[in-house]
């Protein structure tokens, strides 16, 4: 069984940054694709960044520039760096790697305070 723990969320004011970190129980080199996603309050949840295995990472509009999106397979770790945080990012965030199948993260809350 694969687990994927989250951490890094928290409370921070607008302008200030996080970094959530996504440990995996299996070796993540190789894995087909890494993403994260949030799901806020009353709203589906959506994909927030992804990076296919050897491929370039992918952002949604909302938070190009500002996030980014990386891993460490020394420490099976997926790495999301949220930078100039807006309230309108507060949600839970979820990690995804996909190998055989998709495995998803328990999630992590996110608030950012104006």
């Amino acid at each position: 069984q694969v687990r994927l723990v989250e951490s890094g969320g928290g409370l921070v004011q607008a302008g200030g940054s996080l970094r959530l970190s996504c440990a995996a129980s299996r070796s993540i080199f190789g894995a087909d694709n890494i993403a994260w996603y949030r799901q806020a309050p009353a709203k589906e949840r959506e994909l927030v960044a992804s990076q296919r295995y050897g491929g370039s990472a992918n952002y949604a509009d909302a938070v190009q520039g500002r996030f980014a999106i990386s891993r460490s397979y020394a420490q099976n770790t997926v790495y999301l760096q949220m930078n100039s945080l807006e309230p309108e990012d507060t949600a839970v965030y979820y990690c995804n790697i996909r190998w055989d199948e998709d495995y998803w993260g328990q999630g992590t809350q996110v608030t950012v305070s104006s």
